[in-house]
Protein backbone atom coordinates (compact mmCIF):
# COMPACT_ATOMS: atom_id res chain seq x y z
CA UNK A 1 0.00 0.00 0.00
CA UNK A 2 1.34 3.41 -1.08
CA UNK A 3 2.26 5.60 2.00
CA UNK A 4 1.04 8.87 2.71
CA UNK A 5 3.29 11.97 3.46
CA UNK A 6 1.74 15.12 3.97
CA UNK A 7 5.17 16.98 3.26
CA UNK A 8 8.02 15.66 0.34
CA UNK A 9 9.57 12.42 1.42
CA UNK A 10 13.11 12.90 2.52
CA UNK A 11 15.96 10.24 1.42
CA UNK A 12 15.85 9.33 5.48
CA UNK A 13 11.59 8.39 4.60
CA UNK A 14 12.98 6.23 1.37
CA UNK A 15 15.77 4.75 3.46
CA UNK A 16 13.25 3.96 5.83
CA UNK A 17 10.74 2.30 3.67
CA UNK A 18 12.91 0.37 1.74
CA UNK A 19 14.96 -0.57 5.31
CA UNK A 20 18.14 0.28 4.74
CA UNK A 21 20.74 3.08 5.73
CA UNK A 22 20.41 6.36 4.64
CA UNK A 23 24.28 6.16 3.16
CA UNK A 24 22.84 2.79 1.32
CA UNK A 25 20.01 5.29 -0.60
CA UNK A 26 22.73 8.13 -1.39
CA UNK A 27 24.78 5.37 -3.25
CA UNK A 28 22.06 4.41 -5.16
CA UNK A 29 20.82 7.91 -6.10
CA UNK A 30 24.44 9.35 -6.96
CA UNK A 31 26.21 5.68 -8.13
CA UNK A 32 29.25 6.84 -5.74
CA UNK A 33 29.91 3.34 -4.91
CA UNK A 34 28.24 -0.45 -5.97
CA UNK A 35 25.02 -1.37 -4.49
CA UNK A 36 23.95 -5.14 -4.73
CA UNK A 37 20.99 -5.54 -7.62
CA UNK A 38 17.81 -6.73 -5.02
CA UNK A 39 18.88 -3.49 -2.69
CA UNK A 40 18.84 -1.30 -5.59
CA UNK A 41 15.69 -2.66 -6.76
CA UNK A 42 14.38 -2.43 -3.38
CA UNK A 43 15.13 0.64 -2.63
CA UNK A 44 13.28 1.53 -6.26
CA UNK A 45 10.48 -0.01 -5.27
CA UNK A 46 10.59 1.67 -1.82
CA UNK A 47 10.92 4.70 -4.01
CA UNK A 48 7.75 4.20 -6.10
CA UNK A 49 5.36 3.67 -3.23
CA UNK A 50 6.40 7.11 -0.88
CA UNK A 51 5.98 8.79 -3.83
CA UNK A 52 9.82 10.01 -3.89
CA UNK A 53 10.89 12.88 -6.04
CA UNK A 54 13.95 10.79 -7.26
CA UNK A 55 12.14 7.81 -8.40
CA UNK A 56 13.02 8.39 -12.37
CA UNK A 57 16.72 8.93 -11.23
CA UNK A 58 16.87 5.78 -9.62
CA UNK A 59 15.43 3.69 -12.28
CA UNK A 60 17.87 5.45 -14.74
CA UNK A 61 20.67 4.66 -12.81
CA UNK A 62 19.42 1.06 -12.54
CA UNK A 63 18.48 1.18 -16.43
CA UNK A 64 22.00 2.21 -17.29
CA UNK A 65 23.76 -0.11 -15.16
CA UNK A 66 22.44 -3.01 -16.71
CA UNK A 67 24.93 -4.74 -19.72
CA UNK A 68 24.53 -3.43 -23.02
CA UNK A 69 23.81 -6.77 -25.10
CA UNK A 70 22.96 -7.00 -28.38
CA UNK A 71 20.31 -10.19 -29.49
CA UNK A 72 20.06 -11.79 -32.79
CA UNK A 73 17.00 -13.58 -34.26
CA UNK A 74 16.88 -15.25 -37.00
CA UNK A 75 13.30 -16.01 -38.85
CA UNK A 76 11.46 -16.80 -41.60
CA UNK A 77 10.92 -14.46 -44.49
CA UNK A 78 8.93 -11.12 -43.72
CA UNK A 79 6.24 -11.45 -46.36
CA UNK A 80 4.95 -13.89 -43.98
CA UNK A 81 2.88 -12.06 -41.63
CA UNK A 82 3.30 -14.05 -38.62
CA UNK A 83 7.19 -13.87 -38.87
CA UNK A 84 6.84 -10.43 -39.70
CA UNK A 85 4.93 -9.76 -36.09
CA UNK A 86 7.17 -11.93 -33.87
CA UNK A 87 10.11 -10.21 -35.45
CA UNK A 88 8.27 -7.00 -33.99
CA UNK A 89 7.80 -8.86 -30.92
CA UNK A 90 11.16 -9.95 -30.40
CA UNK A 91 12.24 -6.51 -31.06
CA UNK A 92 10.34 -4.69 -28.40
CA UNK A 93 10.99 -7.45 -26.10
CA UNK A 94 14.90 -7.05 -26.17
CA UNK A 95 14.49 -3.24 -25.92
CA UNK A 96 12.18 -3.43 -22.90
CA UNK A 97 13.90 -6.17 -21.10
CA UNK A 98 14.78 -5.20 -17.30
CA UNK A 99 17.70 -7.39 -17.57
CA UNK A 100 19.64 -5.99 -20.21
CA UNK A 101 20.40 -3.36 -21.91
CA UNK A 102 19.08 -4.79 -25.29
CA UNK A 103 19.95 -4.06 -29.16
CA UNK A 104 17.85 -6.36 -31.09
CA UNK A 105 18.56 -7.27 -34.89
CA UNK A 106 16.28 -9.40 -36.37
CA UNK A 107 17.36 -11.45 -39.60
CA UNK A 108 14.60 -12.82 -41.75
CA UNK A 109 15.64 -15.27 -44.01
CA UNK A 110 13.70 -16.49 -46.96
CA UNK A 111 16.19 -19.50 -47.65
CA UNK A 112 15.22 -22.77 -45.58
CA UNK A 113 17.43 -25.36 -46.10
CA UNK A 114 19.77 -26.43 -43.88
CA UNK A 115 23.23 -25.54 -44.79
CA UNK A 116 21.77 -22.05 -45.59
CA UNK A 117 20.50 -21.74 -42.28
CA UNK A 118 23.57 -23.02 -40.28
CA UNK A 119 26.02 -20.81 -42.92
CA UNK A 120 23.76 -17.56 -41.87
CA UNK A 121 23.39 -18.69 -37.45
CA UNK A 122 27.19 -18.48 -37.83
CA UNK A 123 27.56 -15.25 -40.04
CA UNK A 124 24.90 -13.67 -37.62
CA UNK A 125 26.45 -15.28 -33.84
CA UNK A 126 29.65 -13.95 -34.63
CA UNK A 127 28.58 -10.00 -34.62
CA UNK A 128 25.83 -10.64 -31.75
CA UNK A 129 26.08 -11.61 -27.60
CA UNK A 130 23.25 -14.27 -28.27
CA UNK A 131 20.71 -15.73 -30.67
CA UNK A 132 17.47 -17.43 -30.74
CA UNK A 133 16.62 -18.79 -34.17
CA UNK A 134 13.52 -20.78 -36.01
CA UNK A 135 14.89 -23.55 -37.90
CA UNK A 136 14.67 -27.14 -39.52
CA UNK A 137 16.25 -30.07 -37.67
CA UNK A 138 19.67 -30.84 -39.00
CA UNK A 139 23.30 -31.59 -38.10
CA UNK A 140 24.49 -28.50 -40.26
CA UNK A 141 22.33 -26.46 -38.00
CA UNK A 142 23.36 -28.51 -34.51
CA UNK A 143 27.40 -28.10 -36.19
CA UNK A 144 26.77 -24.12 -36.26
CA UNK A 145 25.41 -24.21 -32.91
CA UNK A 146 28.04 -25.91 -31.34
CA UNK A 147 30.46 -24.38 -32.58
CA UNK A 148 29.18 -20.77 -31.37
CA UNK A 149 28.53 -22.42 -28.29
CA UNK A 150 32.51 -23.05 -28.46
CA UNK A 151 33.22 -19.39 -29.27
CA UNK A 152 31.05 -18.19 -26.23
CA UNK A 153 27.49 -17.49 -28.04
CA UNK A 154 24.41 -18.76 -26.62
CA UNK A 155 21.85 -20.16 -28.90
CA UNK A 156 18.23 -20.59 -28.08
CA UNK A 157 15.89 -22.80 -30.24
CA UNK A 158 11.90 -20.84 -30.84
CA UNK A 159 8.69 -21.86 -32.36
CA UNK A 160 10.25 -25.66 -33.39
CA UNK A 161 12.90 -27.02 -30.80
CA UNK A 162 16.01 -28.47 -32.11
CA UNK A 163 17.91 -31.45 -30.96
CA UNK A 164 21.39 -30.21 -30.61
CA UNK A 165 22.58 -30.68 -26.89
CA UNK A 166 24.66 -27.41 -27.07
CA UNK A 167 21.65 -25.26 -27.34
CA UNK A 168 20.76 -23.50 -23.95
CA UNK A 169 16.83 -24.09 -23.99
CA UNK A 170 13.33 -24.21 -25.98
CA UNK A 171 10.80 -21.12 -26.21
CA UNK A 172 6.89 -22.25 -27.79
CA UNK A 173 4.16 -24.20 -27.80
CA UNK A 174 3.43 -28.11 -26.64
CA UNK A 175 2.92 -29.54 -30.12
CA UNK A 176 1.45 -32.79 -28.91
CA UNK A 177 -1.49 -30.81 -26.97
CA UNK A 178 -1.66 -28.51 -29.94
CA UNK A 179 -2.12 -31.50 -32.50
CA UNK A 180 -4.72 -33.53 -30.05
CA UNK A 181 -6.54 -29.61 -29.62
CA UNK A 182 -6.85 -29.35 -33.31
CA UNK A 183 -7.99 -33.26 -33.64
CA UNK A 184 -10.54 -33.19 -31.06
CA UNK A 185 -11.87 -30.20 -32.51
CA UNK A 186 -12.26 -31.37 -36.16
CA UNK A 187 -14.13 -34.21 -34.83
CA UNK A 188 -16.49 -32.20 -33.32
CA UNK A 189 -16.99 -29.50 -35.89
CA UNK A 190 -17.16 -32.12 -38.87
CA UNK A 191 -20.66 -32.81 -39.46
CA UNK A 192 -19.78 -36.95 -40.54
CA UNK A 193 -16.36 -38.61 -40.83
CA UNK A 194 -14.83 -38.70 -43.69
CA UNK A 195 -11.47 -37.38 -45.72
CA UNK A 196 -9.20 -35.04 -43.37
CA UNK A 197 -5.94 -33.78 -45.18
CA UNK A 198 -3.31 -32.07 -43.64
CA UNK A 199 -0.89 -29.25 -44.46
CA UNK A 200 2.64 -29.58 -43.03
CA UNK A 201 5.97 -27.19 -43.83
CA UNK A 202 8.29 -29.77 -43.64
CA UNK A 203 8.89 -32.56 -41.04
CA UNK A 204 12.11 -31.37 -40.12
CA UNK A 205 10.66 -28.93 -38.26
CA UNK A 206 10.22 -31.15 -34.83
CA UNK A 207 7.07 -28.84 -34.29
CA UNK A 208 5.02 -29.73 -36.83
CA UNK A 209 6.38 -33.37 -36.97
CA UNK A 210 4.87 -33.45 -33.40
CA UNK A 211 2.02 -31.59 -33.87
CA UNK A 212 0.73 -34.33 -36.92
CA UNK A 213 1.66 -37.02 -34.95
CA UNK A 214 -0.41 -36.06 -32.01
CA UNK A 215 -3.52 -35.25 -34.97
CA UNK A 216 -3.08 -38.79 -35.92
CA UNK A 217 -3.07 -40.09 -32.64
CA UNK A 218 -5.88 -38.54 -31.78
CA UNK A 219 -8.04 -39.70 -34.13
CA UNK A 220 -7.12 -43.53 -33.72
CA UNK A 221 -8.06 -43.51 -30.31
CA UNK A 222 -11.32 -40.84 -30.58
CA UNK A 223 -12.30 -40.99 -34.26
CA UNK A 224 -11.17 -44.10 -36.22
CA UNK A 225 -13.96 -43.59 -38.52
CA UNK A 226 -12.03 -41.14 -40.39
CA UNK A 227 -9.24 -41.29 -42.46
CA UNK A 228 -6.31 -39.26 -42.55
CA UNK A 229 -4.91 -38.53 -45.98
CA UNK A 230 -0.83 -38.21 -46.68
CA UNK A 231 0.27 -34.87 -45.28
CA UNK A 232 0.69 -32.02 -48.26
CA UNK A 233 3.85 -30.52 -48.06
CA UNK A 234 4.40 -27.17 -48.83
CA UNK A 235 7.63 -25.98 -47.65
CA UNK A 236 6.45 -23.25 -45.49
CA UNK A 237 5.42 -21.54 -49.20
CA UNK A 238 2.61 -19.72 -50.34
CA UNK A 239 2.25 -20.68 -53.30
CA UNK A 240 3.32 -24.46 -52.81
CA UNK A 241 0.68 -24.54 -50.40
CA UNK A 242 -2.17 -23.03 -52.72
CA UNK A 243 -1.34 -24.93 -55.35
CA UNK A 244 -1.24 -28.45 -53.33
CA UNK A 245 -4.48 -27.78 -51.98
CA UNK A 246 -5.82 -26.98 -55.15
CA UNK A 247 -4.93 -30.40 -55.93
CA UNK A 248 -5.95 -32.09 -53.25
CA UNK A 249 -9.72 -30.75 -53.79
CA UNK A 250 -9.62 -32.07 -57.28
CA UNK A 251 -8.19 -35.47 -55.94
CA UNK A 252 -10.48 -35.72 -53.39
CA UNK A 253 -13.90 -34.97 -53.52
CA UNK A 254 -15.08 -36.11 -50.28
CA UNK A 255 -12.66 -34.17 -48.25
CA UNK A 256 -14.39 -33.01 -45.20
CA UNK A 257 -11.68 -31.42 -43.25
CA UNK A 258 -8.39 -29.79 -43.58
CA UNK A 259 -5.79 -29.15 -41.07
CA UNK A 260 -2.70 -26.84 -41.68
CA UNK A 261 -0.10 -27.49 -39.19
CA UNK A 262 2.76 -25.47 -40.96
CA UNK A 263 3.60 -22.47 -43.20
CA UNK A 264 1.47 -21.41 -45.94
CA UNK A 265 -2.12 -21.08 -44.62
CA UNK A 266 -2.39 -17.86 -47.00
CA UNK A 267 -2.22 -20.08 -49.74
CA UNK A 268 -4.81 -22.79 -48.27
CA UNK A 269 -6.98 -19.72 -47.36
CA UNK A 270 -6.79 -18.39 -51.09
CA UNK A 271 -7.17 -22.05 -52.67
CA UNK A 272 -10.39 -22.93 -50.69
CA UNK A 273 -11.86 -19.82 -51.45
CA UNK A 274 -10.81 -20.25 -55.33
CA UNK A 275 -12.56 -23.46 -55.38
CA UNK A 276 -15.80 -22.23 -53.47
CA UNK A 277 -14.99 -24.99 -51.00
CA UNK A 278 -14.91 -22.53 -47.87
CA UNK A 279 -18.22 -23.67 -46.71
CA UNK A 280 -17.73 -26.99 -46.84
CA UNK A 281 -14.59 -27.81 -45.18
CA UNK A 282 -13.73 -27.61 -41.80
CA UNK A 283 -10.31 -26.07 -41.74
CA UNK A 284 -8.10 -25.44 -38.37
CA UNK A 285 -5.09 -23.48 -39.22
CA UNK A 286 -2.05 -21.95 -36.65
CA UNK A 287 -1.55 -18.36 -35.83
CA UNK A 288 -3.97 -15.11 -35.90
CA UNK A 289 -2.95 -12.61 -38.35
CA UNK A 290 -4.74 -10.08 -40.57
CA UNK A 291 -5.69 -12.70 -43.34
CA UNK A 292 -6.79 -15.64 -40.90
CA UNK A 293 -8.46 -13.35 -38.47
CA UNK A 294 -10.72 -12.21 -41.85
CA UNK A 295 -10.71 -16.01 -42.92
CA UNK A 296 -12.35 -16.79 -39.51
CA UNK A 297 -15.02 -13.73 -39.97
CA UNK A 298 -15.65 -14.91 -43.33
CA UNK A 299 -16.30 -18.90 -42.52
CA UNK A 300 -13.09 -19.74 -44.72
CA UNK A 301 -11.61 -20.91 -41.36
CA UNK A 302 -13.10 -22.65 -38.48
CA UNK A 303 -10.80 -22.44 -36.06
CA UNK A 304 -7.27 -20.91 -35.46
CA UNK A 305 -4.48 -22.19 -32.88
CA UNK A 306 -2.03 -19.37 -31.97
CA UNK A 307 1.22 -18.32 -30.36
CA UNK A 308 1.32 -15.70 -28.32
CA UNK A 309 3.75 -13.68 -29.91
CA UNK A 310 4.31 -11.26 -27.25
CA UNK A 311 4.66 -13.84 -24.32
CA UNK A 312 7.21 -15.83 -26.54
CA UNK A 313 8.98 -13.07 -27.12
CA UNK A 314 9.42 -12.09 -23.73
CA UNK A 315 10.45 -15.63 -22.46
CA UNK A 316 13.05 -15.76 -25.22
CA UNK A 317 14.94 -12.67 -24.26
CA UNK A 318 14.79 -13.44 -20.65
CA UNK A 319 16.55 -16.89 -21.49
CA UNK A 320 18.33 -15.04 -23.77
CA UNK A 321 19.53 -12.50 -21.16
CA UNK A 322 20.18 -15.19 -17.98
CA UNK A 323 22.13 -17.80 -20.60
CA UNK A 324 24.61 -14.87 -20.65
CA UNK A 325 24.65 -13.57 -17.03
CA UNK A 326 25.10 -17.03 -16.09
CA UNK A 327 28.18 -18.22 -18.50
CA UNK A 328 25.72 -21.35 -19.63
CA UNK A 329 25.97 -22.64 -16.15
CA UNK A 330 22.36 -23.90 -16.05
CA UNK A 331 20.98 -27.05 -18.11
CA UNK A 332 19.07 -26.76 -21.28
CA UNK A 333 15.49 -25.05 -20.21
CA UNK A 334 12.22 -25.48 -21.86
CA UNK A 335 9.52 -22.84 -22.07
CA UNK A 336 6.18 -23.77 -22.71
CA UNK A 337 3.58 -21.14 -23.75
CA UNK A 338 0.17 -21.89 -23.59
CA UNK A 339 -1.83 -21.14 -26.34
CA UNK A 340 -4.13 -19.06 -27.77
CA UNK A 341 -7.92 -20.08 -29.14
CA UNK A 342 -9.94 -17.97 -31.48
CA UNK A 343 -13.14 -18.77 -33.37
CA UNK A 344 -14.86 -16.21 -35.70
CA UNK A 345 -17.24 -15.25 -32.36
CA UNK A 346 -13.77 -14.19 -30.14
CA UNK A 347 -11.57 -12.55 -33.12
Amino acid sequence: MKESFKRRPTIADLARAAGVGVSTVDRVLNGRHAVRRPTAERVLRAAEAIGFHGTGAIRQRLSTDEPERTLGFILQESATPFYRHLGESLALATRRSASIRGRPVVDHFAEITPRAIAERLLALGRKVDAVAIVAADHPHVGSAIDELRDEGVPVLAIISDLTAMARIGFVGLDSRRLGRTAAWAMVRLTDAPGEIGIVVGSHRFLCQELTEMSFRSYFREHAPAFHLAEPLISLESVRLAQEGTLDLLRRTPELRGLFVAGGGIEGVIAALEEAGMQDRITTIGLDLTEITKKALIDGTLDLVLSHPRERIAEAAVETMAAALANGRSEPPSEILVPFEIYTPENV
